[in-house]
């Protein structure tokens, strides 16, 4: 899952990305997604494990998440990063 800023696409040849994952363990640093969100099964995003990668790795988009997704995803790295 792509977490760089819009902006930063453009101009930066890395982005930052968080894993996602069929393993779900139902803790506060993951947000689930499914078919309902686009992709193909059940899974997980893990804000647990953020990675910045080069963008040329980047082949296709999968889906776009709702607001509502964002904002669970925008409080797991909250949650995860300890921030207020």
């Amino acid at each position: 899952m792509l977490l760089s800023r819009d902006e930063a696409y453009a101009v930066r040849n890395a982005v930052t990305v968080a894993e996602v994952t069929t393993t779900i363990r139902g803790i506060p640093v993951e947000v689930v997604l499914g078919p309902e969100d686009g992709l193909p099964k059940r899974c997980a995003v893990n804000v647990d494990t953020l990675v910045t990668i080069r963008k040329e790795l980047l082949t296709e988009r999968i889906t776009l998440l709702g607001s509502d997704k964002i904002e669970k995803i925008n409080q797991a790295i909250q949650f995860a990063l300890s921030l207020s």
